[in-house]
């Protein structure tokens, strides 16, 4: 079921407003898009982007953790080799 509820336009500067009921739950700053479809509108809220969680400060936070190999990644050349070399000078040091 559809409710109404009825709202007035007035002037707010050189713009005008509507004042919209509190019954619908639209809290204050909420960002809107106003569509217009022959003549008639429609108000959406503005969807938020989506919320990203920032891992930088877990680097170090488990001590002895590795990653999983991934399979669908090839190692670059250079850090092939950079691993060898580290491998080959722990043989020496042995």
């Amino acid at each position: 079921m559809t409710k109404e509820y009825r709202a007035k336009v007035f002037k707010s500067g050189n713009s005008l407003a509507l004042r919209l009921p509190k019954a619908l739950g639209i809290v204050e700053g909420t960002e809107m898009i106003v569509r217009e479809e022959r003549g008639a509108f429609r108000f959406e809220p503005v969807e938020k982007p989506r919320a990203r969680i920032d891992v930088s400060g877990f680097a170090g936070k488990a001590p002895g953790l590795k990653l999983a190999p991934r399979e669908d990644f090839e190692e670059r050349p250079s850090t092939i080799a950079a691993r060898k070399a580290a491998e080959e000078a722990a043989k020496k040091k042995a």
